[in-house]
C-alpha cells in the first residue's frame, strides 16, 4: 500500500506539471540548457567518483552488511527522487537529483573498475549513440513516442518483477532481461524527453526533467555493462 501511495504521488505530481509555474517560466532554450546542465553535473559527478573514489567505495561495500547496503541504496535512491518530484522548489529538486547520484554513483564504483576498460569504453559509445538517437526522435518526432507512458512503465514493472523471481528462485542469470531492460530504458528516453518538451518551461521542471532521463541513461549504460560483459 505504501509503494503504490508513493507511485501515486509521483505521477500525480508528474501530471501537476502541466498546470503549473505560470507565472515563473523561462524561454524554451534556458530550459533545455538547466536540463542538460543538471544532466552534466550527474555524469560528471559519477565519473568523478568512479576516477578518484572506487576502491575506497568498493572496498567500504565489501565491509558492509549487504542489507545495510540495499537499505542505505534505497533510502538515498527513492528519497532523492520524492524530494525532486514532489518539490515546486528548484533548489529542493536540485538536491533530490544529487541524492540520487550518489546511491548511482556507489554502484557504478562497484561495477566499473572489475570490467576490463575495452568493455567499459565500448558501453559508454552505445550508450551515447542510443542516447543520442533517441533524443533526435524524441524532439523530431514526439508523436511516436507519448502514448507509450503507460506500456514502458508496465513493461518496466513486469521486468523487474520477472526478473527477482528469474534470479532468485529460479536461478536464472542470463541475457534475457539485460536485452529486456536495454529496450525499456532506450524507450524512456525517447518517451521523457518528448513529455519535457511539454511540460511549463520552469527551472524546477527541467531538473524534474533531468532526473527522469539520468535515470533513463544510467540504467541503459549498466545493462549495456552486463550484456558486454557477458560476450567477454
Amino acid at each position: 500500500m505504501a509503494q503504490t501511495n508513493v507511485l501515486a504521488a509521483i505521477g500525480s505530481r508528474k501530471e501537476e506539471r502541466l498546470n503549473s509555474g505560470a507565472f515563473d517560466q523561462v524561454d524554451a532554450r534556458t530550459f533545455n540548457a538547466v536540463m542538460l546542465a543538471t544532466l552534466v553535473w550527474g555524469f560528471l559527478a559519477n565519473a568523478a567518483m568512479v576516477a578518484f573514489l572506487a576502491e575506497p567505495i568498493m572496498q567500504m561495500v565489501a565491509n558492509m552488511n549487504r542489507w545495510v547496503f540495499f537499505i542505505g541504496y534505497a533510502v538515498l535512491a527513492f528519497g532523492g527522487i520524492l524530494l525532486a518530484q514532489l518539490s515546486d522548489k528548484p533548489i529542493l529538486s536540485f538536491l533530490g537529483f544529487n541524492l540520487l547520484v550518489l546511491p548511482m554513483g556507489v554502484v557504478l564504483c562497484v561495477l566499473v573498475p572489475m570490467l576490463p576498460a575495452a568493455i567499459v569504453t565500448k558501453a559508454l559509445l552505445l550508450t551515447g549513440i542510443v542516447t543520442a538517437t533517441m533524443v533526435l526522435l524524441g524532439l523530431v518526432r514526439p508523436q511516436l513516442f507519448m502514448g507509450l507512458g503507460r506500456t514502458l512503465f508496465i513493461a518496466l514493472l513486469v521486468g523487474v518483477i520477472a526478473e527477482l523471481v528469474a534470479t532468485f528462485l529460479l536461478h536464472y542469470h542470463g541475457a534475457m532481461f539485460d536485452w529486456l531492460f536495454v529496450i525499456i530504458f532506450s524507450g524512456y528516453i525517447g518517451y521523457d524527453i518528448a513529455k519535457s518538451q511539454i511540460y511549463p518551461k520552469t527551472i524546477d521542471n527541467a531538473i524534474d526533467c533531468a532526473l527522469d532521463i539520468y535515470l533513463d541513461i544510467i540504467n541503459l549504460f549498466i545493462r549495456l555493462l552486463s550484456l558486454l560483459s557477458r560476450e567477454n
